[in-house]
C-alpha cells in the first residue's frame, strides 16, 4: 500500500527546468567575463596583486610574504679612501668634485708644469706605491742616555811649609751702616729659602742637539709634522699650474685624527725597524686590518697579504697595537658612525 502512494520521479527535464537552467548559464558567462575583464584591466594598468583582497586578507598575504622572502643582499660599500697627507700651503678652500683622497684639508691638482690636462697631476717622484707628493725626510732623534758617574777628585799635593810671617794687627772693623744690607739668616726646618742656583759642569749635556733644516722642503715637514716618505712618480698633468704639486683629496671629519693616527703607526714602526737594524734584504708590502673602537682600543687584528717574512710581517702588527689604547673619538666623530667602531685597513711596504 505504501509504495503506490510515492510518485516515480521523471527522467527527463521538463519544460520549467529548461527554462531555469538558461538564465543560470547566462549569469556565469557574464560573471567569467567580468572575472577575465578585471584581470586584464590589472595586468593593464599593473594594478598590485592584492588590490581587490579584502583588508584581512592582505594583512595576510603581507605576513606570508615577509617570512617566507629571502634575506636581502646587504647593500654595495662605498669605494675606501685613501688618506693622504695635505700641507697648509697646498690648502684649498673649495673641495674636488670627486677623489679617491681623503685629509684634514681639502686640496685641488696642480704640478709645476701645466702643458697637458688629463685629469691626474704630474708628480716627479720615485716610488709608484705610495701617494705623496712630496719628500718629507725622517728626522732621527738621539735618545736620551743616562748620566756618567762623576770622576773622583784627584789627591791634591801637599803643601809645602812657609816661612812663618811677621804678624800684623788686625785692621779695624768698619761699624755697620743703616743702608748696608745684613746677611739673611739661615733657614730653619721647615722654611724655604729662595737662592741662586751654583754653577755645576754637566758631564752630559743630554740629547745632542737638533741639526738645522737642510731645504725648505725639511723645515716644512717638520713644522708639519708629516709622515717621512718619497713623492710619487705619476705620469699626467692638469691646468692649474703652482710651484708645488698637490692631488684632489676632501676634507672630512676623520681626517684630523686619522692624521695622528698615521703619524703614531708609522713612527712605532721606523723605532721597530731601528732596533731589529733592518737593512732593506727583503722587499714586498704586508697588509693588515682591525678594527679600531671609539676608546682608542685596537682588536681583530688581521694580516690580509704579505709577501715578506713572519718577524716584518710580526712588526707591522706591533705598529700599531704598542701604541694603543689611541685618543678617543671626539663627540662629533662618534655621532657620524652608527657603530661604536670602524674597520681599519693599513699597508706597509718595504722597499
Amino acid at each position: 500500500m505504501a509504495d503506490d502512494a510515492v510518485s516515480p520521479l521523471p527522467l527527463r527535464p521538463d519544460r520549467r527546468e529548461h527554462l531555469r537552467l538558461v538564465p543560470a548559464f547566462v549569469l556565469s558567462v557574464i560573471v567569467h567575463l567580468l572575472i577575465f575583464g578585471t584581470y586584464k584591466m590589472a595586468r593593464h594598468f599593473q594594478w598590485r596583486e592584492d588590490a581587490l583582497l579584502p583588508p584581512g586578507l592582505k594583512r595576510d598575504r603581507h605576513l606570508e610574504a615577509r617570512l617566507t622572502e629571502p634575506p636581502s643582499a646587504p647593500p654595495a660599500e662605498a669605494p675606501p679612501l685613501v688618506f693622504i697627507n695635505v700641507s697648509p700651503r697646498q690648502a684649498t678652500p673649495e673641495p674636488p668634485k670627486e677623489t679617491p683622497f681623503y685629509s684634514d684639508k681639502n686640496s685641488l691638482a696642480a704640478n709645476p708644469e701645466a702643458d697637458q690636462d688629463t685629469g691626474i697631476p704630474k708628480i716627479t717622484g720615485t716610488q709608484e706605491l705610495v701617494p705623496k707628493t712630496e719628500d718629507v725626510p725622517r728626522n732621527r732623534f738621539d735618545r736620551l742616555q743616562p748620566m756618567l758617574p762623576a770622576a773622583p777628585a784627584e789627591p791634591e799635593p801637599p803643601a809645602e811649609p812657609e816661612a812663618p810671617a811677621t804678624p800684623t794687627p788686625p785692621a779695624p772693623t768698619p761699624a755697620p751702616s743703616p743702608d748696608t744690607a745684613q746677611p739673611r739668616p739661615a733657614p730653619g726646618p721647615g722654611q724655604l729659602a729662595l737662592t741662586r742656583p751654583e754653577p755645576a759642569l754637566r758631564l752630559n749635556p743630554g740629547p745632542a742637539a737638533r741639526p738645522r733644516p737642510r731645504t725648505l722642503a725639511e723645515a716644512r715637514a717638520r713644522l708639519e709634522n708629516q709622515p717621512p716618505g718619497q713623492k710619487m712618480k705619476q705620469e699626467g698633468g692638469v691646468r692649474r699650474r703652482l710651484e708645488f704639486a698637490a692631488l684632489d683629496a676632501k676634507a672630512t671629519p676623520f681626517g684630523a685624527y686619522d692624521a695622528a693616527f698615521i703619524n703614531a703607526v708609522s713612527q712605532r714602526w721606523y723605532d721597530l725597524l731601528d732596533a731589529k737594524r733592518y737593512d732593506g734584504h727583503q722587499r714586498g708590502k704586508v697588509v693588515v686590518q682591525f678594527a679600531l673602537h671609539y676608546n682608542g682600543r685596537i682588536t681583530d687584528m688581521t694580516v690580509l697579504e704579505k709577501t715578506v717574512g713572519e718577524d716584518l710581517s710580526l712588526i707591522c702588527e706591533m705598529a700599531v697595537l704598542d701604541p694603543a689604547p689611541y685618543a678617543p673619538w671626539p663627540s662629533d666623530l662618534r655621532r657620524l658612525v652608527n657603530d661604536n667602531q670602524r674597520r681599519v685597513q693599513f699597508t706597509f711596504f718595504y722597499n
